[in-house]
């Protein structure tokens, strides 16, 4: 390169090799996600611990409160709706020979998880804002859920 050429621009782009060790350090320190930014790179990893649904903690949804939330419910039923927050597929449990986290006529508190959903390998926790009774489950498990699509019926308590 003679005086005056321009620099030469480093590829941005990361190398299969590269990605697997960093998912192989991800591992190795025990973390479920890792995000890291550079000049013109940007990249998040995420995976499960290899339990399947096994939810990380950092991504819990919280239902808005009563108050704070406009009710689609329809005419003759009353109670908060409880909305997905993103779209992904409804479970029901931790894993498939596990217990639901709640069923039609549980008795729930602010915090108490009432699903997951996975978006992407992502296990998303959606838990209770509000005291209430569990009046309806509108969706089945396993079912592909979109953004805003009711899942829970409660009537506060």
């Amino acid at each position: 390169m003679g005086a005056g050429s321009p620099p030469v621009r480093k590829e941005t782009n990361m190398e299969y090799k590269e990605i697997r060790e960093l998912t192989a350090l991800m591992k190795e320190l025990g973390l479920t996600t890792l995000e890291y930014e550079g000049v013109g790179l940007k990249i998040k990893l995420g995976m499960t611990t290899g339990v399947p649904y096994a939810a990380p903690a950092a991504n819990v949804y919280h239902a808005p409160e009563p108050a704070d939330q406009p009710r689609e419910e329809p005419a003759q039923k009353g109670g908060i709706t409880v909305k997905s927050p993103v779209v992904g597929i409804f479970h029901s449990a931790e894993s498939p020979n596990k217990e639901p986290y709640v069923t039609v006529g549980d008795t729930v508190s602010p915090g108490d998880v009432l699903c997951l959903i996975d978006a992407m390998k992502i296990m998303n926790e959606i838990v209770a804002d509000c005291s209430g009774v569990i009046e309806e489950i509108c969706v089945t498990n396993n079912q592909i859920v979109e953004f805003n699509q009711p899942l829970f019926r409660i009537t506060p308590i």
